[in-house]
Parts: C-alpha cells; sequence; structure tokens
C-alpha cells in the first residue's frame, strides 16, 4: 500500500516569504514583505518584555482580554471576534470549515496566494477570476458563481497591487453571492486607509460577510503571527470549534492588546507610510516607472517588460536593497516594493534612478 495525501495536497506551491538576506551585502534594506519599518510600539514592547514571567502558564483559550481589546478599538461586538496564528490561519478554518471536495473557492487574478493554497489543502477547487487593470472585478466574479461556490476571497485594499474596491461594489457583491457563499473580505492593509473600517459595517448588515485582519502590518508584530476574525455569529461559533484552544500564546495575547490600544504609534505609523508612500510613488513616475495609486503599505512598480523588471531586481539587490518580484501573482513586469522609512526610499528612488540612466 502506497501512502498517498488528500487529493488537492500535491498541487500546492511551497509558499516562499519575502527575501531577507544578501550573499556578500552587509548593509541590507529588506522591502520584501510589507513590514513596518518602525516595528512595534514601546507598549507592545513593554508587553512582551513582561510576558516572560509567564511562559510556565498555559494562555487563555478564548482570547476573551484581546477580544474585548479589539472591540473596544474598533466598535465592534467581541463575541463575534476570533484570533489566529495571523489572518492566514482565520482563512485556513474558513476553507476547513465551509469548503470541500466538489467545491469552489473564488479568489482574483492577482490574490494573495494563501487562498489558492488554503482551497487545495481542504479539497476544494480554487477558482481564478480576472480582474480589470489589476483591480477587482465585482460584476466578473459573479459571472464565476454557481452552485459549487463556497467562500469568495478578496483582499482590500488588494496585495500585490494596492488597489481597492469600492464599499457599494462589496456590498453588490454580498448581495449577489448564492446562498451557501460566504465573502470574505481579508483586510490585512485596512488600518492604512483613512476612516476605513475594513467593512465591518457590511459585516454587521449582512449575514453572508466575514471580515480577516492582521497585527502583522501596521501594528509591527509580524514575528509574533496574530491576526482575527469578524463575522456573522453562527460563523464564528463554527470556526471556533475547530480552532484550538491554545492557538495563541499568552505573550502573543498580551502584546496584541496592548498594540491595539496603541493609537500614537498606529497614528505615527498610518502618516509616515502615506507621505512616504506619495513621495516614493511620485520620484519614479518621474523617472518613468509608473504605479497604481495604493491604500497598503507598499507600491507596486511597474516596468517596459519582464525583462527590465528582473534586471532592476538585480540591480537593487547589488546595492543591498531587497523588494519582491511578483511573477507568481500575474505581474512579470512588476516589483512590489515596501514603504521603508524616508532614507529607505530615498534610496530605493535613487537607485531605480540610476539602474535607469545606466540602460540608456
Amino acid at each position: 500500500m502506497t501512502l498517498t495525501p488528500q487529493p488537492g495536497i500535491l498541487d500546492i506551491e511551497l509558499y516562499k516569504g519575502g527575501q531577507s538576506q544578501l550573499p556578500g551585502v552587509d548593509d541590507v534594506i529588506k522591502l520584501s514583505s510589507n513590514e513596518n519599518p518602525f516595528g512595534p510600539g514601546d507598549l507592545a514592547k513593554e508587553a512582551f518584555a513582561k510576558s516572560v514571567h509567564q511562559l510556565h502558564r498555559y494562555p487563555s483559550s478564548d482570547h476573551a482580554a484581546l477580544r474585548a481589546a479589539i472591540a473596544d478599538v474598533h466598535g465592534l461586538d467581541g463575541e463575534r471576534i476570533i484570533c489566529g496564528s495571523g489572518s492566514d490561519e482565520i482563512i485556513n478554518f474558513l476553507c476547513q470549515a465551509y469548503a470541500g471536495a466538489g467545491d469552489e473557492v473564488i479568489y482574483t487574478e492577482h490574490g494573495f496566494a494563501m487562498y489558492r493554497i488554503c482551497a487545495l489543502a481542504a479539497g476544494a477547487t480554487p477558482v481564478e477570476v480576472s480582474e480589470r487593470e489589476r483591480v477587482v472585478d465585482v460584476e466578473r466574479i459573479l459571472e464565476a458563481c454557481n452552485e459549487r461556490t463556497r467562500l469568495v476571497f478578496i483582499a482590500n485594499p488588494a496585495n500585490p497591487t494596492g488597489t481597492m474596491v469600492g464599499g457599494n461594489e462589496l456590498a453588490r457583491l454580498a448581495a449577489g453571492l448564492p446562498d451557501q457563499a460566504l465573502l470574505v473580505l481579508d483586510g490585512a492593509y485596512a488600518e492604512y486607509v483613512d476612516n476605513f473600517d475594513g467593512c465591518a459595517g457590511l459585516v454587521e448588515q449582512r449575514d453572508n460577510v466575514v471580515m480577516t485582519r492582521t497585527f502583522s502590518k501596521l501594528h509591527g508584530l509580524g514575528g509574533l503571527r496574530i491576526g482575527w476574525g469578524y463575522g456573522p455569529a453562527d460563523v464564528i461559533n463554527v470556526l471556533n470549534r475547530i480552532r484550538a484552544p491554545f492557538n495563541l500564546s499568552q505573550t502573543q495575547l498580551d502584546v496584541a492588546e496592548a498594540a491595539i490600544r496603541d493609537a500614537d504609534h498606529a497614528a505615527f505609523s498610518r502618516k509616515e507610510n502615506t507621505r512616504l508612500r506619495a513621495w516614493l510613488a511620485a520620484a519614479l513616475m518621474k523617472i518613468g516607472v509608473p504605479s497604481d495609486t495604493s491604500c497598503a503599505n507598499f507600491i507596486l512598480a511597474r516596468f517596459a517588460d519582464r525583462a527590465e523588471a528582473e534586471a532592476c531586481d538585480g540591480y537593487l539587490k547589488k546595492n543591498g536593497l531587497i523588494v519582491r518580484r511578483v511573477a507568481g501573482y500575474g505581474l512579470p513586469n512588476c516589483l512590489r516594493i515596501t514603504i521603508g522609512d524616508e532614507a529607505s526610499c530615498r534610496r530605493v528612488a535613487h537607485t531605480i534612478a540610476a539602474f535607469k540612466e545606466d540602460r540608456k
């Protein structure tokens, strides 16, 4: 008898995170993983230091304190919040609970890789829907829906494009889905948009919409892996039945609670990102490298073709700058560049300008 995995598992390509080191280069700036260049705030750091005294204790299994903090800061119902090891785990829970053999999971052309991975891991069939000029097209998604559709994943703002879909369009999508389907709105970058609730309002208006969020971006806690979701009470009840009781350590819980209550650090990080994102996009546009208006903490720089994008990536690496190639997301002529601090942004602009000058 030959041991074989469940159908779909071997169709999963191993996920590759953003590169962080360059052999032989000491002064390296990593701009490949959309991390907050300022890291976590002081309140989160203090909570991390204090947590060392409780490492021998099992963590809270209901995440009550963190859920209450999230609910307080965002004006939500804490009973409808679930916490996970990054928002990736919430995405996996949704696929595990609601999709399986014979079901379809929709994601869009340039959508986050984990949607396809989690669908395949659950035994479902991932269905890719084309976008329109790097923006999610609601009409095309509705056309792709059928009686087998169980989940529709949309990142808003999107990764790696940085583009957004308006609230009216998302409401139209939610209203037009088949009765058995859930709309999942991935809000990993929602905090970078001023006065945006990540579509929490839409979640509360309907019984077929779930929102996911993360502490990895604005809050600077990518290394701790903490995320959360907000949805209909019956959906959250289902997800909690498959969630491991101790899926988050007490350190994760305490640091996340401190981070989400640190309004000053969040405001500072958001303000600096907005300022430097606009500056970098304008600086690259002046030298012939356009990008769509980004609503996240990165820009998607577009080059003439794949060859130029790859050549520029190589040039950046020689100069100690690591950005992200996104050919795997159907964007071979693009490089995704995380917004770093001011010195990093200026170094990127100067280096790409030198690259363009050398090619004349």
